[in-house]
């Protein structure tokens, strides 16, 4: 480790607030965002798109990518890929090893905690809910609540003025270069997750100040006894 990155790593010693992504962060939502991105492609543009196309459509709003597609028919393709998404998500949706004791040990320590996340605030409810962390958050800002959506610093504003807390004590932790640039677009020090759909190697050129192979080792770095 050198010594810039030691540096890093003791001032996370000092973060007393975490700002989470959700979607492929803290629930496993790939599956049911690949399919629904599939079915959505498949009834307009039958044939033409693979898995391997779609991960890419992963990080910014439905409409940002709907949009580029085909502007006329945004809406109409927003609103087919939300009905098959709702009908499956219970199906599909996973929980990630580890997040939950993790979150578990972040609460009973006092950390400020916050999701930020572009989908819907009915949605991002409802997997959190599923997955039993939603207890665990009283602050989720999502697309409905900001007009300009990560990697702008809006939302992760929003979060820290909400939790009254300020950029130098927090951390973004997110699996896509939207999590991590809002985070640098912020002030927040940086966490790639290595479970990321992208691939680890495509989201750290992002330059995350810290990439964590585990939900757990999060506690490692913030110093945190378990």
């Amino acid at each position: 480790m050198t010594a810039k990155n030691e540096e890093r790593v003791q001032a996370l010693k000092k973060v007393d607030t975490i700002l989470f992504d959700l979607d492929g962060t803290l629930i496993n939502t790939i599956d049911l965002i690949l399919e629904s991105f599939l079915h959505t492609m498949e009834t307009y543009y039958p044939g033409k798109y693979t898995r391997e196309d779609v991960i890419s459509f992963i990080g910014p709003p439905l409409s940002e990518t709907f949009e580029k597609l085909d502007p006329m028919k945004m809406e109409e393709m927003t609103q087919t890929y939300r009905t098959f998404n709702h009908a499956k998500h219970d199906e599909l949706v996973k929980e990630y090893e580890g997040v939950y004791e993790t979150l578990e040990v972040l609460a009973e320590k006092g950390y400020k905690m916050a999701i930020v996340t572009t989908k819907r605030g009915d949605t991002a409810v409802k997997g959190m809910k599923l997955m039993g962390i939603d207890k665990f958050f009283d602050v989720v800002v999502s697309l409905d609540e900001v007009t300009n959506y990560k990697p702008d610093p809006e939302p992760l504003e929003k979060a820290l003025e909400a939790l009254g807390s300020t950029p130098e004590k927090a951390l973004m932790v997110g699996d896509s270069k939207h999590d991590i640039l809002g985070g640098k677009n912020t002030g927040t020090y940086t966490a790639g997750v290595a479970w990321t759909i992208q691939g680890k190697e495509a989201l750290a050129v992002y330059e995350p100040d810290i990439m964590l192979e585990t939900m757990e080792e999060l506690l490692d770095y913030l110093g945190v006894n378990k």
